[in-house]
């Protein structure tokens, strides 16, 4: 089966170190803002917005130059941080669309699109699927060109035209290079040289010299110039390697030393990295935060969350409580949030039973409530192997899936449930006459069914349930023997007692320390 024509798309951010900044400070589009490179009044602006330059302000002028010209005139640096994560946004959109995309620099990407599925609409496919891309990629926070051919010079060249999108038709890629100047092709100093001398001034003049005398005249960097300009590319797409993580961040204006002015910049970082887990169908499993400490100090730490969420306001809240307890120590004049994505735990829906939970808003409950108890208190009990009934651990709460369709409630049983007390309650055990009983007599008169009467021993805050009132019933013992090679055995005797108010109580004796207690009261 022969193979189909190569077709390779080109993405471009125009004037990508603005567009970068712009995407991390949203509220200066439609402001007179200049990206500077380098320090001080030796920094030369890199690229303005349209009020910038219709006031003058062109790419090389220093700050002076650029001041005089418009006072006003917001400045700030090339932030590496969110040109770093624009370029990751940008890739993520291609990924979209094909699993073959390139990088290529600042702003610009490529990828297959042989195969793919185009998107529906009206116009050919290669411009319905310009569209597509443009609106993803502008979902991302992000100005986008777009340009189609057979090799990935047309392509760039398309891109970078005004009417976007751009589509160069199959075979056409020759005609639309050949009145380019040579300099597209970016060949090396020597070979532009050489080119010059032989009166070579664009695209199609080198394209109509004869392959074999190019080769043999500028070797292997000649042939493959060669090649580019007569619409071949002489390398095949390189795809990039996913991300294992997703990160967002900025370069601060100033240093921040409270934590208040570091939230609300942090809060729109975070919305964007969910924005573009939400996108992938993921979420965060782990967030790590980098700070730029000033002057050159740098402090990281993570945060493991118990469940993948992607809701901004739980991962805020999460950076909050991390660094009050742990304060950076230092003015912050940058910061980075990566996140490990990993999948939402899936929920199956039914037509006829009831709803099942949300995994996004379960997760993002769970990992609240971390946050304001600690990781250690929250999750499912589980029973551990022995005697002792407080002994349990604790592991992540995963709930059951619901029932397929809705049952009728269950008529009762006559089971009892237990409310257990933890800590036991310490009791004081006294004959009807109000005199201690030992702990011998107690038992017996327990056996005997004789009166006694149960009071429950306060804290010092009050927090235990108050127990009081004679026995009217009681059935046991039921001894407990556990951990008896350990250090800390448990030995015990078990009563079931009911009062006379009509209280149920589990009761038991200690008896390393001849101590009573109630462990339980049944409801």
């Amino acid at each position: 089966m022969p193979s189909s024509p190569p077709r390779v798309a080109c993405v471009v951010v125009p004037l990508f170190p603005l567009a970068a900044r712009l995407r991390s400070e949203p509220e200066l589009a439609g402001e007179a803002v200049a990206v500077f490179e380098g320090n001080g009044n030796a920094a030369r602006v890199v690229a303005a917005t349209r009020p910038a330059r219709r006031a003058g302000v062109q790419p090389g002028q220093t700050l002076p130059q650029a001041r005089a010209l418009l006072p006003d005139l917001l400045a700030r640096g090339r932030d590496l941080e969110s040109e770093r994560a624009a370029q990751e946004a940008l890739a993520e959109a291609a990924d979209g669309f094909s699993p073959r995309v390139e990088t290529a620099g600042e702003g610009v990407v490529y990828f297959d699109a042989v195969g793919i599925p185009m998107p529906p609409g009206e116009g050919s496919a290669e411009l319905r699927l310009g569209r597509a891309v443009i609106g993803a990629v502008e979902k991302a926070g992000l100005p986008a060109r777009f340009g189609i051919a057979a090799s990935k010079l047309a392509a760039r060249v398309a891109a970078g035209l005004p009417d976007s999108p751009t589509v160069v038709p199959e075979g056409e890629e020759a005609r639309f290079l050949a009145p380019l100047p040579l300099a597209k092709l970016a060949p090396e100093m020597e070979l532009a040289e050489t080119l010059e001398m032989w009166g070579i001034r664009s695209i199609g003049e080198l394209a109509k010299l004869p392959e074999g005398e190019v080769a043999s005249r500028l070797g292997p960097l000649g042939r493959e110039l060669h090649a580019t300009a007569r619409g071949i590319d002489p390398r095949p797409l390189e795809p990039r390697l996913p991300s294992p993580c997703l990160s967002e961040g900025m370069e601060l204006e100033w240093p921040l030393v409270s934590l208040e002015p570091f939230l609300f910049v942090g809060n729109a970082a975070l919305e964007r990295l969910v924005r573009r887990l939400e996108a992938q169908a993921l979420a965060c499993r782990r967030l790590e935060i980098g700070l730029k400490l000033d002057p050159e100090g740098y402090d990281a730490r993570a945060i493991t969350l118990p469940a993948p969420t992607r809701d901004a306001k739980t991962l805020l809240t999460l950076t909050r409580l991390e660094l009050e307890a742990r304060p950076p120590g230092a003015a912050v004049v940058g910061f980075t949030f990566a996140a490990q994505p990993d999948r939402l735990r899936q929920a199956q829906l039914s037509l006829f039973g009831p709803a099942a939970l949300s995994p996004d808003r379960l997760a993002t409950t769970i990992a609240r409530l971390v946050a304001l108890l600690g990781a250690a208190y929250v999750g499912s009990p589980r029973a551990v192997d022995g005697h002792r009934p407080e002994r349990f651990a604790v592991a992540d709460y995963s709930p059951p899936a619901p029932p397929s369709d809705r049952r009728p409630p269950r008529t009762g049983r006559g089971l009892l449930a237990i409310r257990v007390l933890r800590p036991p309650v310490e009791l004081e055990v006294t004959a009807t006459g109000g005199h201690p009983e030992s702990f011998a007599s107690a038992q017996d008169r327990l056996r005997e069914g004789s009166a006694l009467r149960l009071v429950s021993v306060q804290s010092t805050n009050g927090a235990e349930p108050e127990i009081a009132g004679p026995v009217r019933v009681a059935a046991g013992p039921w001894s407990l023997e556990d951990g008896w090679w350990s250090a800390a055995p448990a030995s015990r005797d078990y009563w079931d007692v009911e009062l006379v108010d009509g209280g149920l109580y589990r009761i038991y004796r200690d008896r390393a320390s001849n101590k009573w207690y109630a462990d339980g009261i049944y409801d």
